[in-house]
């Protein structure tokens, strides 16, 4: 099961992922609190509020798509009452603002995922200090306090805030992670990191055993005081009526100790990381390793709802889980496929919801012009233009440029410029001189003209008109100007162009099984507390 699925992951969820099917869900919702406390909660929502929470446009937004789910929530008989009493309570002394807005949407999702998960799952919800306080009471709600495990923090990164921000307040500086299980007989693969440098500074002691620390005794017996002196382990107190001390050695430690629920050790991807690739939001591998190996076997089913670039989908991959991933946004489809593709060469992913005929990208035409704009631009492996959340171009963004193809001109460190517009509609040769027009403008070596319908005989010539450019890479002509059909594409059709940089693909392939954290030990499906 290795499923890609591009929509509202509510519908998704209801529609197409059974009861108790998934073993690890991890979810990073969109939720920006970077921003002006008192805006977040402005009773009547603005221009700069809805702004500010750009993914899921309209979503995170009290609106009439806010308020129904507010009234599935409460009137729905079959939503738990105790859900409907806590977002009734919620809605009396949150009003109807953004947060409201955010915590209703949440709601709905989290009892669908609730649904989905086995009875040894486990559920991982990525969030920050604005409104982890309200998901932990709604996470009690539907999971129930006692499958709460762990409150875990991740320190991003060891330097945090600007100077400004110090000088008012605390640098925010961390992100909350709620662990819960559906049951206690939970999937446990206990984590573990080796000791560090501080603490191997504690055996500072040496005799012709090797290197030890001194550990005080407790509790002990008899039995175990006269054995600790036979063995020579025992250390007298120095004062009278203290404990006895005994010698722990360092070669008979592990070399590891047990991660707790304070996380130090993974930064946040800084901006030449191999790693990243230009999502605004990416968290790092090292992150989900530790989520996936701890709390699934190979062979398990990961779920992220919110799968944003794909991070925990491809270390699902590299550590042999099966794994479904969705996301509303077609840009966040398209980097997840190439990032795979590049990563796996041999993967084969089930994408759902994508159009794969003529009649699909017909009807994807016709209700979402920008979707259709976005999943053009994915089969020619084109970067978009700047966009707002919602596809359209944003502001003061040159006109007639949808996306751009990068390809190596005369030595590889050099790149060539293809302008990528895609119509959907109508299409005329003025169109087209135009795009040849926004060339010349822009200084570029090619245009690509992307058309649903099929291309006039005067689009055709006035395309043919444009001419040619060159490549001393290549040694060979390419149309400066070319047209091609969804159809074409569809059938597998490529632009005649020079080799082209993937602006999707990661530096290497990866190979499956490696992690970049200490291997785990103790495996166990656990059956208590």
């Amino acid at each position: 099961m290795r499923s890609l699925y591009w929509g509202d992951n509510l519908s998704v969820l209801r529609e197409s992922v059974p009861d108790d099917s998934v073993d690890l869900i991890y979810l990073d919702p969109p939720f920006n609190s970077n921003r002006n406390y008192n805006v977040l909660f402005r009773e009547n929502s603005t221009a700069e509020s809805d702004a500010q929470i750009q993914a899921f446009t309209d979503t995170w937004h009290w609106g009439p798509q806010a308020a129904l789910a507010f009234d599935e929530l409460i009137y729905d008989n079959r939503v738990p009452q105790r859900v409907s009493d806590l977002i009734r309570a919620m809605h009396s002394f949150i009003g109807e603002n953004d947060v409201m807005a955010y915590l209703v949407m949440m709601t709905l999702r989290l009892l669908e995922l609730h649904r989905v998960l086995k009875s040894t799952g486990s559920i991982y919800l990525h969030c920050d200090p604005t409104a982890s306080h309200y998901l932990k009471v709604v996470m009690d709600t539907i999971w129930g306090p006692r499958n709460f495990r762990n409150e875990i923090i991740w320190k991003r990164t060891p330097f945090a805030g600007s100077s400004k921000s110090r000088a008012i307040q605390y640098p925010r500086n961390h992100d909350i992670l709620l662990f819960y299980t559906k049951s206690d007989a939970r999937t446990w693969n206990r984590p573990t990191v080796p000791y560090t440098p501080e603490y191997l500074k504690r055996f500072k002691w040496i005799d012709e055993r090797g290197a030890y620390r001194k550990t005080l005794l407790k509790t002990y017996s008899k039995e175990t005081l006269e054995r600790l002196k036979r063995e020579n382990r025992l250390i007298e107190p120095v004062r009278k009526g203290a404990m006895y001390s005994y010698k722990q050695y360092l070669h008979e430690s592990s070399g590891n100790r047990q991660v707790d629920d304070v996380w130090t050790d993974i930064n946040m991807l800084n901006p030449v990381s191999k790693e990243r690739l230009g999502y605004p939001t990416q968290k790092p591998e090292a992150l989900l390793e530790r989520i996936i190996q701890s709390s699934s076997n190979p062979g398990d089913v990961v779920l992220d709802p919110f799968c944003g670039c794909g991070t925990a989908i491809s270390v699902a991959e590299r550590l042999n889980r099966n794994w479904i991933g969705i996301d509303i946004t077609h840009l966040a489809i398209t980097a997840i496929r190439y990032r795979l593709e590049s990563a796996f060469p041999d993967i084969e992913v089930n994408l759902d919801g994508i159009p794969k005929d003529l009649g699909g990208a017909q009807l994807l035409a016709e209700t979402d012009r920008y979707g259709f704009q976005h999943w053009a631009l994915s089969l020619v492996i084109a970067k978009p233009a700047a966009t707002d959340s919602t596809g359209k171009a944003k502001r003061g963004a040159d006109k007639g440029i949808d996306g751009y193809i990068s390809f190596v001109t005369s030595t590889p460190r050099l790149a060539g410029t293809c302008i990528v517009q895609v119509k959907s509609g109508h299409v005329t040769a003025a169109m087209v001189r135009d795009l040849r027009g926004t060339i010349e403008r822009d200084n570029a070596d090619a245009g690509l003209f992307i058309t649903l319908d099929e291309p006039t005989t005067p689009m055709q010539a006035e395309s043919l008109q444009a001419g040619f450019f060159e490549s001393d890479f290549t040694q060979q002509r390419h149309p400066r100007m070319q047209i091609l059909t969804i159809r074409e594409l569809l059938n597998g059709a490529k632009p005649d162009l020079p080799p082209r940089y993937n602006p999707f693909q990661l530096s290497t392939a990866r190979q499956r099984g490696t992690v970049k954290q200490p291997d785990l030990f103790g495996s166990t499906r656990a059956t208590g507390n």
